[in-house]
């Protein structure tokens, strides 16, 4: 799907500015627009929480199941009211990583996961996912393809 990603589109977009990747393990900012500044994160650990945080709060995409324990209790999350948002589409736009740019616009939580869409902007290649495991393999696969591509013009 070419060409279709230059724009957020949805309350939930996230922009994921990655700067770093150390041995797989990629680092940067996460922008949404209910915060004016960016998100620090390492590790694909911290870019799941930091998300599924904001969904929590928006009440969107809501979750098809709720929260459990170890112990096998149950835990809902609330919506918080007055969430506001500060940046505007185009301004999640403009930030970069170094290393790759990415939009995720997650559109449903269903069983325990997410499903959607995730754009790379620096090449505009719109790829839909059915999982978190599949994001990350996504995500994990683009960096590794443009280091491959930066080793070989550097020759």
């Amino acid at each position: 799907m070419e060409g279709s990603g230059r724009y957020i589109g949805t309350p939930n977009g996230i922009v994921l500015c990655v700067n770093q990747n150390d041995e797989g393990t990629i680092s940067g900012e996460l922008w949404h627009a209910y915060s004016r500044d960016g998100i620090p994160f390492r590790g694909f650990e911290q870019i799941i929480r930091t998300a599924e945080e904001l969904f929590n709060a928006l009440g969107f995409p809501m979750q098809g199941t709720s929260d459990r324990d170890i112990h096998g209790q149950t835990r809902s999350c609330r919506k918080k009211e007055g969430m506001t948002r500060v940046l505007k589409d185009e301004q999640m736009l403009e930030k970069h990583g170094e290393l790759g740019t990415f939009v995720i616009r997650v559109q449903h939580r269903q069983h325990s996961s997410w499903q959607g869409r995730v754009t790379h902007l620096d090449n505009n290649r719109t790829v839909y996912f059915r999982s978190v495991l599949e994001l990350i393999k996504i995500i994990d696969g683009t960096l590794d393809e443009e280091e491959q591509a930066a080793a070989e013009e550097s020759k």
